[in-house]
């Protein structure tokens, strides 16, 4: 079943993850939604990051999960960026993908 994850980019000037090769690189709502929802759906980002590993070959699978069902959806809220993902994708996993994409610059604010 599809867990809803609420997210919020409380700068998104400043969601970038410390690689600038698995960084976001939006600047809207939509496009953050769209960089989010593709490290979802697709290993792009995965296999990107995994190639950064000194033995790719030895790193858990288990990060690499997709689910090519997945959605976000993008709004602009003031100041701040509101993401809702809705996905199959473990939570682990997914707040994962957020660090390489944002840094420690987003907040879960909401899971059901």
């Amino acid at each position: 079943m599809p867990v809803h994850y609420s997210i919020s980019l409380p700068d998104p000037s400043a969601a970038r993850g410390s690689d600038p090769r698995l960084s976001f690189t939006a600047n809207g709502a939509d496009t953050f939604a769209e960089q989010l929802q593709e490290a979802l759906r697709t290993p792009v980002l995965f296999e990107r990051w995994r190639a950064t590993q000194e033995e790719p070959d030895d790193v858990d699978p288990h990060w690499g999960v997709t689910d090519p069902e997945a959605t976000v959806s993008g709004r602009q809220s003031d100041l701040r960026i509101d993401l809702v993902a809705i996905t199959r994708i473990p939570g682990d996993v997914l707040k994962q993908r957020l660090r390489w994409l944002a840094g420690n610059h987003w907040e879960l604010r909401d899971v059901r």
